[in-house]
């Protein structure tokens, strides 16, 4: 089996453009990947056709650990977000023609199944007004729907600092949430590595009665050595590594006992074949996956197939209930999280199961959209 052709869709919503990839082969398979990229989906879409075309084409799908060296290696670079995402996306379609190829599902492919149910925590959910009484009636609405989690970034478009009012609204927001979840709903907190390690301390602190599962990205990813400030300051569980897009740049936190939860993104640290290494690294250390999902139903489904056969698994983000709903048409077969039990199930189709629908992707064309998590109002996910 050899690739011979690379097709690029990307679908656009008011707030992300999800870019999806189908590797097709010489004899027919079409292998699916996906990735949201923040506001270069352009240059991505570059990206993928230089690697596609000088590193894909005309290879094994199989050989997996080859491209991911050659993407790494032989370009010489030091890979960042756009290659590490690119990469992400054809090792996507390449396990996926692998498990077509051989009648098995993915997670088969990555050790077989730890788990037959995957917990998921909901994102996107708060697109209202940044009142007590409203996040309260959209947290309730996420219960309802049966989710066990949930996260929120309570703070606005706050950067570096918090005023004490600012504080004292994050604080509302957050106590009218768990008033209304109740004690046994999982509470996530978001902090976008927006603040100085001072200010996230503050802010986990004034957080502490409330019981979050996690505080995220208190400080930015790069600023390694202020995590050491936080994990100092708060009790609270720390989660980072989203934008984090090599492996080895987890070392520091790691050899530092600054971080709790491993949130790397399979979509940005090369696929299943980054993730993999990750995972066995973190489990080293006696720490859990939690991997950042915002993209749409393929790149969902990949990581559900990891999670059923990652042993140090936590819980997997998911937007797509209530942040553009209507993304999970774009596929057949997409993932669903079950309202009895808030888990993903098992999947049992070859490959990843899913298949992209191209009329559905065509009448959502691409719409530029810029967003800016340091504006005003960022969380209604609106165009702008």
């Amino acid at each position: 089996m050899r690739v011979v052709d690379v097709e690029t869709v990307v679908v656009g919503t008011p707030w992300r453009e999800l870019t999806f990839v189908e590797l097709v082969t010489d004899d027919g398979l079409r292998g699916l990947g996906e990735a949201r990229m923040v506001n270069k989906t352009s240059t991505l879409v570059a990206c993928i056709e230089e690697l596609a075309h000088r590193y894909v084409v005309g290879t094994d799908p199989f050989d997996t650990e080859r491209l991911a060296w050659r993407a790494q290696w032989e370009d010489y670079g030091r890979p960042g977000e756009l290659t590490q995402t690119a990469l992400a996306i054809l090792d996507q379609a390449c396990y996926d023609l692998v498990g077509q190829a051989t009648g098995q599902p993915v997670w088969r492919l990555l050790g077989g199944k730890f788990r037959e149910r995957v917990p998921a925590y909901a994102n996107g959910w708060y697109q209202g007004d940044r009142t007590p009484e409203s996040f309260a009636r959209m947290a309730k609405v996420v219960v309802d729907r049966g989710y066990r989690g949930l996260k929120v970034d309570p703070f606005g478009a706050a950067t570096a600092e918090l005023s004490p009012t600012q504080l004292g609204l994050a604080v509302d927001l957050i106590a009218a949430i768990r008033d209304t979840v109740g004690p046994d709903v999982a509470l996530m907190v978001e902090m976008h590595g927006r603040f100085t390690a001072a200010t996230a301390v503050a802010a986990a602190r004034a957080l502490e009665p409330y019981r979050p599962e996690w505080i995220e990205e208190p400080v930015p990813p790069e600023h390694a050595g202020r995590f050491r400030q936080v994990r100092a300051g708060t009790t609270l569980p720390i989660a980072t590594g989203e934008r984090i897009h090599q492996v080895a740049e987890f070392r520091e936190l790691f050899e530092q006992d600054t971080v709790d939860i491993v949130q790397a993104d399979l979509t940005h640290i090369g696929g299943y074949t980054g993730m993999r290494k990750l995972a066995g690294w973190a489990d080293a250390y006696g720490l859990l996956m939690a991997p950042h999902n915002v993209a749409g139903p393929a790149a969902t489904m990949a990581n559900v197939h990891f999670a059923i056969a990652c042993g140090n698994y936590k819980v997997l983000e998911h937007f797509n209930d209530f942040a553009d709903p209507w993304v999970a048409d774009l596929v057949t077969g997409a993932p669903r999280v079950d309202p009895a039990d808030g888990c993903f199930g098992l999947p049992t189709e070859p490959g990843l199961g899913v298949r992209l629908d191209r009329d559905a992707a065509a009448a959502h064309p691409r719409t530029g959209v810029h967003f800016n998590l340091m504006a005003e109002g960022w969380e209604r996910r609106q165009s702008g």
